[in-house]
């Protein structure tokens, strides 16, 4: 028994280690592309490691079938972040990487906010505070067709100033939807500045929780920490929250935990010194 446990435990560290390596590859994707085209860089960092943890380690899907039933489900409620998730999916064989390069071109279907066009995307997004209504929906169509499929609804912290977002949580908590995960991407910016500076988000976890979720916090850009609490989140008896910590700009340190590439096009000299950064350090992981 010792040693299956071992065995197991060291299949993960593997596993885990080359998703380091693959989010090398997608970083470089994100920076190609800020570099030819306005991107919200900043935002699109700091989920990286969520996005990518999640479609390689975690969902269940294949991007031979998108539209297999039995597939997990996930909604960037973020959607200026679409160029982490394009990238995401480009390496995980839904687009072709050379797609990248018309990223938000007049007719591409890669414009920057998720478009149901491009295989992969379960939802379009675009207003704040929409996509965990639409998780909800998804959630309970799933439990109602009796399928093991699970859904996982990425939020952004600024997010939290909607209304809508409260009474979703509400609803989920009500209907005891444990086959719904909600990520909060807590990089403390928004649009406008400092997120508790625009409205007073703290103390977001115990919010959550009065709601009737289970709620976790964890390093937003730690891939092993990642795991353990989305394997944590498959045993909840209804909703679980996951506030992930994490920097604006992650990897990049003109920008990071700034709100300097909340929209940006990389010049020559910032793509060389965030591609040195990125050989430097790996990206920061």
């Amino acid at each position: 028994m010792g040693s299956t446990v071992e065995t197991s435990e060291l299949r993960h560290i593997i596993e885990v280690q080359k998703l380091k390596e693959k989010i090398r590859s997608i970083r470089r994707l994100v920076l190609e592309t800020a570099h030819n085209e306005n991107a919200h860089l900043g935002s699109s960092l700091s989920c990286l490691e969520i996005i990518a943890t999640l479609y390689f380690l975690k969902m269940r899907h294949t991007p031979y079938e998108p539209l297999w039933k039995d597939r997990d489900r996930f909604v960037l409620s973020k959607g200026h972040a679409a160029l982490a998730l394009y990238a995401v999916l480009a390496e995980m064989g839904y687009i072709q990487r050379e797609e990248l390069r018309t990223f938000k071109k007049l007719g591409s279907r890669l414009q920057g906010h998720p478009d149901l066009r491009v295989p992969g995307v379960e939802a379009p997004s675009g207003s704040l505070g929409q996509g965990l209504s639409i998780g909800v929906g998804m959630a309970l169509g799933i439990r109602m067709n009796g399928s093991r499929s699970r859904v996982y609804v990425l939020m952004g912290d600024g997010e939290c100033d909607e209304g809508q977002v409260w009474e979703a949580m509400m609803t989920a908590a009500h209907l005891k939807l444990s086959n719904l995960v909600l990520i909060i991407d807590r990089n403390g910016w928004q649009l406008d500045g400092r997120t508790e500076e625009v409205k007073k988000k703290v103390p977001l976890k115990a919010k959550i929780e009065s709601f009737g979720w289970e709620v976790y916090t964890v390093n937003g850009h730690d891939v092993q920490k990642i795991v353990e609490v989305l394997d944590y989140a498959e045993h909840s008896e209804g909703p679980v929250a996951i506030i992930a910590y994490t920097k604006k700009g992650h990897g990049v340190p003109f920008i990071e935990d700034t709100n300097g590439g909340h929209k940006i096009r990389l010049n020559d000299e910032q793509y060389l010194a965030a591609l040195k950064e990125l050989e430097a350090y790996g990206g920061g992981l």
